[in-house]
């Protein structure tokens, strides 16, 4: 756990999906957002599931560590290729564990998203996001981007048909200069393409603001660029992180709450 927050409302960009509640956010990942690849869970109070799509395909990861603890603790793991098991997080997410030794950098090696247009969504992530295409496997529908060799990829791949959001509404984040992000917005409204949220300022409680744009992509897969200067004071280690979260789940007594009222949670 790199840093847990909490918000008494929805977020003014969306970032907790279309829910007006109460909501909270953790960090999580194998080092700093500074020069790791982080996962950004969203806990809404109140939303019992979320209906999964084929939008978000899986996280890769390289850790033998992580292929022994699943054994340890009897996850279930399912062997997909040589060397490389799925397993499948509590909501429903998928994560492929090469059985490697952990790389010294970032142990997550690609993000994969489903497309329903392969050579459409490539074109717009290498020439209008300036990604670098490091592979593409016409007879596989699949394409490796990204922006650096030392950090984590984004893979594309074809899913047959439409892309379908569910209701979990995820997003993938870069950090850039603050100076760029005019400009990101400027080329999407000259190429018309889709702008999610405007050039926006967020609030953290107590910590720094940051400047955002969201882009969607051909798909409506959601792509949010930050701005780097006030984001790296934002995205500092938090020391009382995990017991912030501790405190935050016991506090939590909302499973409880609709238990004793014979409720459900609502289903989003």
């Amino acid at each position: 756990v790199l840093r847990h927050e909490e918000f008494e409302e929805g977020c003014k960009a969306a970032c907790n999906g279309p829910y007006d509640g109460k909501w909270s956010k953790t960090m999580v990942g194998y080092g700093p957002e500074d020069n790791h690849f982080v996962a950004e869970l969203t806990y809404n109070y109140g939303i019992g599931e979320y209906r999964l799509g084929n939008d978000f395909l899986g996280i890769t990861l390289v850790s033998s560590q992580a292929v022994s603890n699943a054994r340890k603790m009897g996850w279930p793991l399912k062997q997909v290729t040589t060397g490389v098991f799925e397993a499948e997080a509590p909501g429903g997410y998928k994560f492929y564990l090469e059985d490697k030794e952990q790389l010294k950098q970032d142990p997550v090696l690609k993000v994969t998203l489903g497309v329903s247009d392969l050579q459409k969504s490539v074109n717009y992530w290498s020439d209008l996001l300036g990604m670098k295409i490091y592979e593409k496997d016409e007879s596989k529908q699949r394409a490796l981007l990204g922006y650096a060799d030392n950090q984590c990829k984004l893979e594309l791949k074809a899913v047959g048909g439409a892309v379908d959001h569910g209701t979990a509404f995820g997003r993938i984040a870069f950090s850039c200069a603050k100076d760029e992000l005019p400009k990101i917005e400027a080329l999407m409204k000259k190429e018309n393409q889709k702008i999610l949220t405007p050039l926006v300022s967020l609030d953290t409680p107590g910590k720094a603001t940051v400047q955002v744009i969201i882009l969607a992509d051909p798909d409506g897969h959601e792509i949010c660029f930050v701005g780097d200067e006030a984001f790296r004071d934002l995205s500092k280690v938090d020391p009382n992180g995990d017991k912030l979260l501790d405190d935050a789940m016991a506090a939590d007594n909302s499973d409880k709450w609709f238990a004793e009222k014979k409720m459900k949670k609502a289903s989003a």
